[in-house]
């Protein structure tokens, strides 16, 4: 089997990591040679090219889009009818609700598209940082569509399996992007303005610990990519933020009342909440 990756960042380099173990032939596609140029080199890929022609798109039973979401769709707008008849195409977006609508315009072209999210990443991008254990018990999301086939959500489901991801899961587009909006984009808007909120009096690395560390992280962040995510979900992200911003407000008040009982009764929850996640 043939298996495509559109844009080798740190997913897509992950992606053909994770899948070249395999008996595939790992096809890439990149705007930047040199990422090619190292794909290649070290084995990543079995072919690469930055100008994808029809006869080598044509060869692909499997296209995985690693790329932003208007990036994505401008791909399959330019390229579609040079894809394999029959062939699986699927996605890496962290919103689902935008890609289904964007690609409704491609649904009879006799290709299939699986939208799916691999929820997993670091902080940092390029191919260079590539590693499979970025998806080592990972959580992998399908969102099905009424025109998937069982053995193309199947297809997809396998090789997410063979990449390394632990939990793959299939749930409605809405849902999705309502749990990612909390469970993703959320952490990063707060860790946003957990840095940007430092007043910068002191000289703040002299005085953090793992809890700021941690918290922080994910302030080291893509702005090209992540501005595009928050905006395609501003619906359910700001709904999260202004839950958020009240659960801060008891707390606030607690503080400035003094009250201990309250302050301790919030603690106690969140440490139920987030130990009945950890199982």
């Amino acid at each position: 089997m043939n298996i495509g990756i559109i844009g080798l960042g740190l997913i897509g380099g992950t992606y053909a990591k994770s899948l070249k173990k395999y008996p595939y032939s790992i096809y890439g596609v990149d705007i930047d040679q040199e990422a090619i140029d190292y794909a290649l080199i070290n084995n990543i890929i079995d072919y690469g090219t930055i100008l994808p022609s029809r006869e080598f798109l044509k060869k692909l039973d499997v296209i995985f889009l690693c790329l932003y979401p208007k990036q994505a769709i401008e791909f399959v707008r330019k390229n579609i009818m040079n894809f394999k008849r029959g062939a699986i195409v699927s996605d890496v977006a962290g919103v689902k609700r935008k890609m289904i609508d964007g690609f409704d315009m491609f649904r009879e072209d006799e290709v299939e598209f699986v939208f799916s999210h691999p929820i997993a990443g670091r902080e940092t991008s390029g191919i260079k940082y590539s590693d499979e254990n970025i998806f080592k018990g990972a959580n992998f999301v399908i969102t099905p569509i009424n025109s998937n086939t069982d053995e193309a959500l199947s297809m997809i489901k396998v090789l997410a399996g063979q990449m390394g991801f632990k939990n793959i899961s299939f749930m409605k587009d809405v849902e999705h992007d309502e749990i990612i909006s909390f469970t993703s984009q959320l952490t990063h808007a707060i860790a946003i303005s957990l840095v940007n909120s430092d007043q910068e009096k002191y000289n703040t690395e002299l005085f953090i610990g793992d809890s700021y560390k941690d918290l922080t992280r994910i302030a080291k962040i893509n702005e090209k990519l992540w501005s595009e995510l928050f905006l395609s979900n501003k619906d359910f992200l700001v709904k999260n933020i202004e839950k958020f911003e009240s659960e801060l407000s008891i707390l606030k008040e607690a503080i400035k009342n003094k009250d201990k009982n309250k302050i301790e009764e919030l603690m106690i929850k969140s440490t139920k909440k987030r130990s009945s996640i950890d199982g």
